[in-house]
């Protein structure tokens, strides 16, 4: 217990007032702990120089007056802000609304803030207005959700001096020091495809997504060569916009085609539109079409029927990226780009089945 100035006891770690009325700062704890302000401030940042009984004096102190250094405090004495930079890109769609929440999440255990950009459009001078904003608040470490090439071109241009992490590989290889983090695209393209034809399907329709997004293209790419390899057909992609209204649209095109028997979209919300669009025009998923979707997101499971879809672990890619970022942080002044890939994997639902006129391919 400690005496308050009422002559009353304040309940050791409460938070009280000083003799000054305010509460509690840096100078009360040394003062209480009979040592230099200087020593406190070495406590705080877990100096090594600090003695063992002069430490506990310390958060002896701090636990009675009920002290909670300020961020503002701890920045002076280290160096650092404490705060990462987020500069993301289509937050409403699920991915990027998921890697977030990861960010959040996993930056507050390790104590810091995040100060987020949401960006509405990812032209060359919004990119780097954003980044100079960012540096301007003295943020330890930057995280850009970079989807499109034009994106990783404009973060290559500011010369930013403060670690950079690249989530869904949109940079090119100019940004040679900027570590990347993103979902496998080609392997769940490719797994996607797979799955299809070996259900007996002849070829497989793809709905893309924008040219010029990352992902849309390494999946289209590996569409194509899945099917290649396969010897089958390749027609055309159907571009949509990532949206549900652009997968209803062209899949009531694919529906009018009595050919159509299997379609692979680039995202579920697209494939969502496919199912709709069937649905309408009276052909049975997946009796007359097979279709599979990508991401896995939550209402996948819900749709009538069940969509089948290449899952990808959002939350991971945030978890990791906010892992590395702090790494280099803590690290070399110019740390060599490095890379990382996370797994995807094929969720099976009752969107596919096997071929009209084939039959289901055995159990093992």
């Amino acid at each position: 217990m400690t005496a308050s100035a009422a002559g009353g006891a304040v309940p050791k770690g409460r938070s009280r007032r000083n003799f000054a009325g305010s509460r509690p700062v840096m100078d009360d704890v040394a003062r209480l702990a009979g040592v230099s302000k200087q020593t406190v401030s070495r406590v705080l940042n877990d100096h090594p120089s600090v003695r063992a009984e002069t430490r506990a004096a310390v958060l002896e102190a701090m636990s009675s007056l009920g002290y909670r250094p300020s961020r503002s405090a701890r920045s002076l004495a280290s160096g650092r802000t404490r705060m990462l930079g987020v500069i993301s890109f289509d937050a409403a769609r699920y991915g990027p609304a998921a890697i977030l929440t990861a960010i959040n999440t996993a930056a507050q255990e390790a104590g810091y803030l995040v100060s987020s950009i949401a960006l509405d459009t990812a032209d060359h001078d919004t990119v780097v207005a954003a980044v100079d904003r960012l540096s301007a608040e003295g943020a330890d470490g930057v995280i850009a959700i970079a989807p499109q090439l034009w994106v990783g071109r404009a973060l290559a241009d500011t010369r930013l001096d403060t670690p950079l992490v690249v989530l869904e590989n949109g940079l090119d290889d100019s940004a040679a020091l900027a570590a990347l983090v993103t979902g496998d695209s080609r392997i769940g393209a490719r797994k996607a495809t797979e799955h299809l034809l070996a259900l007996g399907h002849r070829t497989v329709r793809h709905l893309a997504g924008p040219t010029g997004w990352t992902s849309a293209d390494q999946r289209l790419t590996s569409w194509r060569s899945t099917l290649e390899a396969a010897g089958a057909q390749v027609h055309e992609p159907l571009v949509g916009d990532w949206s549900a209204d652009s997968g209803y649209e062209l899949g009531r095109r694919l529906a009018r085609n009595p050919e159509v028997t299997a379609v692979f979209a680039s995202n579920d919300q697209m494939a969502l539109g496919v199912l709709h669009a069937l649905h309408e025009a009276g052909r049975s998923v997946p009796g007359d079409v097979s279709v599979v979707g990508y991401d896995d997101i939550p209402e996948a499971a819900h749709l009538l029927p069940p969509l089948t879809t290449v899952r990808t672990d959002f939350a991971e890619i945030g978890t990791r990226s906010l892992r590395l970022l702090l790494d280099r942080i803590d690290g070399p002044a110019e740390a060599p780009r490095a890379e990382s890939l996370i797994p995807v994997e094929l969720v099976v639902r009752g969107s596919s089945g096997p071929a009209p006129g084939c039959t289901p391919p055995a159990v093992p």
